[in-house]
């Protein structure tokens, strides 16, 4: 008796494939769309019933069962709030992370294996190798920096059908397939919203937000921001400032509603090269003392030496525009270790000159 698959199917063409290489090895596949979110936001509308007829289709093509779960409650406690929750409190969150966290690979998994399932599968592009989570093939669409969070447990009940895959291939195997989702563009934006923009999601859910001062690195008020809640250390683009250099965030104090930036690309307000980590998490042995590592410290951001200690990252080379909120990711070679939260981030001195 082959051994049954539910597939986390969104619609999307690396999921579609996920489900008809599945097939093809010769599991008993199920399809899975999940309901996470259904609301249109401002003059964007949500797309999950063309998403959820796309995945419906593709189940048909493949001849495999298919089933939706609904998970807009689950997702709205564990994902949205959480979102807004971080942002109010001036930090920068991931809500991909929390959401393959807390539904993927978790109340999915829990739901599947009670309706019978003894893997489940998603379209990631990453690797299983035992219990240990490996970077995917294609390195420009490698995403095990989203699923550093991953239970060992959880783990070992997943398949990652494409993580052995370039995109380019993805796309040959869907035409292969004759597979309705063959040319679908990439989604973009919000994982659970769509084609929007975090800043128009928040506006949404919290209303406008009280407008406050721009400070440059002087402590002189050069513009008014629309919104503290808004703004991203490191960020540049949509500050509205009028002159010839750019500016930076460098700092924002939610409690005076201030957003403050620096011309100086070499500001050591900008850099860090000690982190600490918060809920710290590892896929599989905690390891012992320092821990000698790579890590990643935003999605396709450069690998950087770095050693652990004590819940403190300190890395080889100062990185510019660090935000509490955000995952560090730890690796040992291809294998993802785990990785934290950013909280302090430490200013760094003596840096030397770097390019933009």
């Amino acid at each position: 008796m082959s051994q049954a698959v539910y597939v986390a199917m969104s619609g999307g063409v690396d999921s579609s494939v996920a489900a008809a290489l599945l097939k093809e090895q010769g599991y008993d596949v199920t399809g899975v769309y999940m309901k996470n979110w259904s609301q249109d936001v401002g003059g964007f509308i949500c797309s999950w019933q063309d998403d959820y007829q796309d995945a419906k289709r593709v189940a048909v093509q493949l001849g495999i069962s298919f089933r939706l779960y609904d998970f807009r409650k689950e997702y709205r406690q564990a994902v949205v709030d959480y979102l807004i929750k971080e942002y109010q409190a001036g930090r920068t969150p991931n809500p991909d992370i929390m959401c393959n966290q807390e539904i993927k690979f978790k109340l999915f998994l829990k739901t599947a294996l009670a309706d019978g399932a003894d893997y489940i599968a998603t379209g990631h592009y990453v690797r299983r190798n035992g219990d240990k989570l490996l970077t995917g093939l294609d390195k420009t669409k490698d995403q095990s920096y989203f699923l550093y969070r991953i239970d060992h447990v959880a783990l070992l009940r997943s398949l990652f059908p494409i993580g052995n895959y370039h995109k380019t291939k993805i796309r040959q195997l869907a035409k292969k397939y004759n597979l309705v989702t063959a040319d679908k563009p990439d989604s973009q934006g919000i994982c659970f919203v769509g084609e929007i923009g975090i800043k128009e999601f928040l506006t949404h859910e919290l209303g406008p937000q009280q407008p406050g001062p721009i400070l440059d690195q002087n402590g002189q008020e050069i513009g008014q921001h629309d919104g503290a809640i808004f703004y991203t250390i490191g960020q540049r683009r949509g500050l509205h400032i009028g002159g010839g250099l750019p500016y930076y965030v460098t700092k924002k104090e939610m409690s005076k509603n201030a957003v403050y930036v620096t011309t100086d690309l070499d500001d050591p307000n900008l850099w860090s090269n000690q982190v600490s980590l918060e809920q710290l998490h590892w896929i599989n042995k905690v390891p012992k003392g320092t821990v000698n590592c790579q890590v990643r410290l935003r999605y396709r951001g450069p690998l950087v030496a770095s050693q652990l200690k004590e819940g403190v990252l300190y890395l080889t080379e100062a990185q510019r525009g660090l935000a509490a909120g955000q995952s560090a990711v730890l690796y040992i070679g291809q294998e993802v270790l785990g990785g934290g939260i950013m909280g302090e981030i430490r200013a760094s001195c003596n840096i030397e000159p770097q390019s933009s």
